[in-house]
């Protein structure tokens, strides 16, 4: 844990037309192969009816024909209608005194007609309006199914028409129809598991394509997709807030580890938002001892400021320790969040890494300060983020073209000096490049405990972070799942799936460091115990100490040993002039250049002292727990799993996506036996109607629901926040005049198509005038010559000026 490390240092068809069907003529039209493929017939009257003759007896509907549901008898007929080529609508109903059906009618989607076809008097046009230029297929079609309710609620039908007085569909184009563009519950945990990945609608519309071989299997089409997105943040509306809280709330219950925070404004708009689940707590306990911190934005449609608590693991990868979404970027808001991270956790880190933010310059020593069982946080400026300044404020050519920047960045960057080197050396290159009394260069100074190295070398772990470089890519992380436009529902689903892959990442390195051990190349006795006690990636970091005391160190001297400790002074050929002392003994060293400290990693010149020293294994007492193999033993947290929603909605996801993979492994491997795919489609059309018969109704709310967590029945308290105005998140911002001029410089010159001189566009060209006065000089030539005119030309700008003289 921690506290024992700090401790350690320190020390998703019928015919009803006026016309009998008797009449109707068994052959078909000739000059359509089209209709003779609908099956299109004529009566003696000469008028066409179309039959579908493609479909089996057995799939056709009969009077008396009975259903054990009225849905039952609906999804029969909507079965035909696919086959036949033609659209359903539900039409007139009867209904009993106790709201049982009676009679149910199903209609062609093409009967009756369309108010567009109305023959309307001429100047009524006017009254009317401008109408959409919409199509309406409406033809008067009679083609219908009526079922009618008999006791022992079964349904029979009453009527059936057949014969239709339009074209029927061809087989390649039936996924068009209206009743064919539905997306299953399948395809909606499609596009929802998707979009936890950030794959759009349309993609995933791609993708399900490629899955089920072809568009016309689909079962929808790209607009149906694009809606199921529509809908999802419609269904949870001005619900959003309430709904995250309320589940929070749920995994609460579930998982007492679960911790979260919310504040809310007079008028009950959410404007913070704080959580930490167990692992997140655990890993904290563990890791927690530096601290990075980064707003990012754009993860949402209220513009918040998504603002996760970032570590360095056992692997030296990004970790995770709690999130928040502010809606404003200063001080109480900063503020409010530290202090929920202090309730969450119940220590300060000891040490955290911003960037110039003056909000957060405040926040930090009032929230974290000292207290009887922890120290103040130590508040430690991002470097990066500084030194990128140097060119902006002292120019580029005093950067690009001098020394000054090798120079002080020797300075600025070491770890081994100490403030009063630091100083010294910040002072001498000032005097040699004469800036003194640069006011920015100043201010940097005056607050270089803030940011320089050197004044971190006297507590535990300070140097662990010296950028927000660990922020920044956390939050391009998060950024590959996040979208602008998410709710906050949507958020969290999204947050969680990037966790997913985070801690499986981290899952995966374990398996690594469990199943197998890292080469060790010097054949030392230390580099053999590293191998054993730390992760990969520190293994290979200790592994370059351990060759670097072996090859870079030079030992001066040695002195006596006293109480079984020696005191040895050596030197790194890679730094020159710096001579580093250690004091070493079986269970203990100490160097001068302060890197366990600083790190907890031992440097290259105490494996030197210690190899010298004859130990053959690393002292305990220098080895952190927070960078063993087993480090997650010793935290108190433990994991009590996820809440009984989550864990049910996960469970559906899986389930659906088990079944519609399952379904293709049948498929495939029936592959092209006829007999194979029509017993498979024989079992499910059974199981199907079976499902109708038991009465089982699933909306798309109710699935909606599932994946994304239930509406909130009573009245709502907390409301979804206001659009949030942050820098950043899209708004528009003041410029700097530098900021413009990169910008016009990168700005593509126009250039004249003729000279291609940027000073000039065509319509000014000398060259173009040159030319211009040539030809006319040649016209007048031309003309004149009869008269024996003599001209005389002179070009001047754009002007020709002419002169004629001729001899009569």
């Amino acid at each position: 844990m921690i506290t024992e490390d700090l401790v350690k240092m320190s020390s998703n068809q019928v015919i009803s037309f006026g016309e009998d069907i008797s009449d109707v003529s068994n052959t078909y039209c000739s000059t359509d192969n089209e209709e003779v493929e609908s099956g299109c017939m004529v009566t003696p009257g000469g008028h066409k009816y179309y039959v579908p003759i493609s479909v089996e007896d057995n799939l056709k509907p009969f009077i008396g024909k009975s259903f054990q549901s009225l849905e039952s008898g609906i999804a029969f007929y909507s079965e035909y209608r696919l086959l036949s080529g033609f659209n359903v609508r539900r039409s007139a109903e009867k209904t009993h005194s106790d709201h049982t059906i009676l009679s149910k009618y199903l209609v062609c989607h093409k009967a009756g007609f369309s108010d567009a076809k109305l023959n309307c008097p001429e100047g009524s046009r006017s009254k009317i309006g401008k109408r959409r230029r919409t199509m309406s297929g409406r033809c008067g079609c009679e083609a219908k199914l009526v079922l009618k309710y008999s006791p022992g609620n079964i349904y029979f039908v009453y009527n059936f028409i057949e014969a239709h007085n339009h074209p029927l569909v061809p087989e390649d184009s039936r996924h068009f129809l209206k009743g064919s563009r539905k997306m299953s519950t399948c395809s909606m945990n499609f596009v929802f598991d998707a979009s936890k990945v950030n794959i759009g609608t349309m993609k995933s519309f791609r993708m399900m394509k490629e899955l089920v071989k072809g568009y016309e299997n689909v079962g929808a089409t790209s607009r149906e997709f694009r809606n199921f997105d529509r809908d999802l943040k419609a269904f949870v509306g001005v619900a959003d807030a309430q709904m995250i809280i309320e589940k929070f709330k749920v995994k609460q219950e579930t998982d007492p580890c679960f911790f979260y925070d919310v504040d809310v404004d007079p008028a009950g708009n959410l404007t913070k938002l704080f959580w930490a689940d167990s692992t997140a707590r655990r890993n904290y306990e563990l890791y927690g001892d530096a601290v990075s911190f980064d707003p990012t934005f754009n993860t949402n449609k209220y513009n918040m400021v998504f603002a996760p608590f970032t570590g360095v693991d056992k692997h030296n990868k990004c970790v995770t320790f709690a999130s928040t979404l502010l809606s404003k970027e200063d001080v109480p808001h900063f503020t409010w969040a530290f202090e929920a991270l202090l309730k969450a956790m119940g220590r300060n880190p000891v040490c955290i890494v911003t960037d110039q933010c003056a909000a957060m310059k405040q926040a930090i020593p009032k929230c974290f300060k000292e207290t009887n069982d922890f120290p103040a946080s130590r508040h430690r400026l991002c470097m990066w983020h500084i030194t990128e300044k140097f060119p902006l404020k002292l120019g580029h050519f005093l950067c690009k073209e001098t020394e000054f920047m090798e120079k002080i960045k020797k300075y600025i960057w070491s770890s081994v000096i100490e403030p009063d080197e630091f100083e010294q050396g910040w002072k001498e290159v000032m005097k040699e490049f004469k800036l003194e009394e640069h006011v920015w260069l100043s201010e940097m100074y005056d607050m270089r405990e803030s940011w320089i190295p050197a004044y971190f070398r006297d507590k535990p772990m300070y140097g662990l972070i010296r950028t927000t470089s660990r922020s920044e890519s956390e939050n391009y992380f998060f950024s590959q799942f996040h979208q602008n436009g998410s709710t906050l529902s949507e958020f969290y689903i999204r947050f969680e799936s990037a966790m997913d892959k985070q801690r499986n990442e981290t899952k995966r390195l374990n398996h690594d460091c469990a199943s197998a051990k890292p080469a060790t190349i010097s054949k030392l006795f230390l580099e053999e115990d590293a191998a054993e006690l730390y992760t990969r990636a520190i293994f290979y970091k200790i592994q370059e100490e351990i060759l670097a005391a072996r090859d870079d160190m030079r030992i001066q001297t040695i002195g006596p040993e006293i109480n079984g400790m020696k005191c040895y002074e050596m030197k790194d050929v890679k730094i020159k002039d710096k001579i580093f002392q250690v004091e070493v003994s079986r269970t203990h060293a100490n160097c001068s250049c302060k890197k366990f400290l600083m790190c907890g990693i031992l440097c290259r010149h105490a494996f030197c002292a210690l190899n010298h020293f004859e130990v053959s294994k690393i002292p305990r007492r220098l080895v952190l727990n927070r960078w063993m193999k087993n480090a997650e033993n010793k935290a108190s947290l433990k994991n009590f799993g996820v809440s009984d929603e989550y864990q049910n909605k996960e469970s559906v996801s899986a389930e659906l996506t088990n079944v519609w993979f399952n379904f293709h492994k049948c498929v495939t491997v029936a592959g092209i036996d006829l007999e194979k795919l029509k017993q498979i489609s024989k079992t499910v059309k059974e199981l199907h109607y079976s499902f109708l018969d038991d009465g089982a109704r699933f909306s798309k709310k109710d699935f909606m629901s599932t994946l994304i967590g239930k509406k909130p029945t009573g009245d709502i308290t907390i409301h979804p926040p206001l659009q949030c105005k942050n820098k950043g998140s899209g708004l528009k911002r003041l410029r700097s005049e530098r900021e413009k001029a990169v910008t016009k410089l990168k700005k593509k010159k126009r250039e004249c198509t003729i000279c291609r001189s940027i000073v000039h566009d065509k319509r000014t060209c000398p060259q173009k005038m040159k030319v211009a006065g040539a030809e006319v000089q040649v016209q007048v030539q031309t003309e004149l010559p009869v008269l024996g005119a003599e001209v005389e030309m002179t070009v001047s700008g754009s002007v020709v000026e002419k002169e004629v003289s001729t001899n009569i």
